[in-house]
């Protein structure tokens, strides 16, 4: 078994995924910055695992640093989390994002290069089809149109620069997971999505407002032809996507794979606040605002790909999603 690098790995879908890989017996280093996580988080994943992963509180953007941990790693594949991702923000501070997401990721691939580390997994995003213009998306899709943010530029970017260098360096695997919308924590209680400053994504917000540090939820349109009138996305719980890595690791081969990770299934807004509201029995404060420019009716994933290749599909529903978050927040 050859040792893993996660960059991000103390974020949320990091630190799930770095779980999932100790508790199948991987070795596993974890660099981040420490920028949008807490460094409380190691003492959690050793506390679920029994194993404290070695960690580097290095930026991805300082190459020079990001090289000693390569050069000292003997890493034999790289899972690459790190990376600025809030929607809103991206349209505030496009410089940043473009800087810290492909800058960094540049990084990191210069020192794959030299350490000659030939596996790289990349955490990419459903964002990328900007409007596929059907309401399912299949991984054949065209990407990069009518994109509509930097975070989601940034992820088609740093996709078509991975294609570029599997395409140079032959012996190199590439694989890309397009994330749809993850929910949930890990069943323990003691990790969860915990962004600093404020969450652009339906769930952290929900988790929010039920902790009263927003007034209210907005529902951004409630008159689209969906069953109810909200839009309908793809949720998928975080311990689900952190085993869809370790599948794709495992069949990892020379060349670029991509894979959707999503349920295939979509639920609207109004259905996640009732979900919430039965798992925590609490009703949760909204709204009705205006849509919101760009939102798409239906987005949701075809992930027959990633059941027929790698043997993985989705197992944890919306309601065990909720059960996970109200465990979460009554532990936090």
């Amino acid at each position: 078994m050859g040792k893993i690098l996660a960059t991000g790995g103390t974020g949320y879908i990091g630190s799930h995924t770095v779980i999932e890989l100790i508790k199948k017996g991987y070795e596993v280093e974890i660099l981040d910055n420490l920028f949008n996580s807490k460094i409380e988080v190691l003492d959690k994943i050793e506390k679920i695992t029994g194993v404290k992963p070695k960690f580097h509180e290095v930026d991805m953007l300082d190459a020079e640093n990001v090289e000693k941990v390569f050069a000292e790693g003997n890493f034999d594949t790289v899972i690459h989390f790190a990376g600025l991702k809030a929607v809103g923000e991206s349209v505030e501070k496009p410089l940043e994002y473009y800087k810290t997401n492909i800058d960094g990721t540049l990084n990191i691939l210069n020192s794959m290069k030299n350490n000659g580390v030939k596996k790289i997994i990349f955490s990419s995003s459903a964002t990328i089809y900007g409007d596929p213009g059907q309401p399912q998306c299949v991984e054949t899709l065209e990407t990069g149109r009518e994109l509509t943010n930097p975070y989601g530029k940034t992820k088609y970017m740093i996709e078509e620069i991975l294609k570029d260098a599997a395409f140079a360096d032959k012996e190199l695997s590439v694989t890309l997971l397009r994330y749809f919308n993850p929910v949930g924590n890990h069943e323990s209680g003691l990790i969860g999505e915990d962004p600093n400053g404020i969450p652009n994504n339906l769930m952290p917000i929900i988790m929010k407002v039920y902790k009263k540090e927003i007034p209210e939820l907005s529902v951004f349109g409630d008159d689209y032809d969906t069953r109810d009138g909200s839009c309908i996305r793809d949720y998928i719980h975080v311990v689900d996507l952190a085993n869809g890595h370790i599948l794709a690791m495992e069949k990892m081969q020379p060349g670029v794979s991509i894979y959707n990770l999503g349920t295939g299934n979509g639920t609207t807004v109004f259905e996640m606040i009732k979900a919430f509201e039965n798992a925590s029995g609490e009703k949760l404060p909204y709204k009705i605002a205006p849509r919101r420019a760009g939102d798409l009716p239906v987005l949701t994933a075809n992930a027959e790909k990633a059941e027929k290749e790698l043997g993985w599909r989705a197992t944890h529903t919306v309601e065990d999603a909720m059960r996970d978050t109200i465990n979460f927040l009554r532990n936090a």
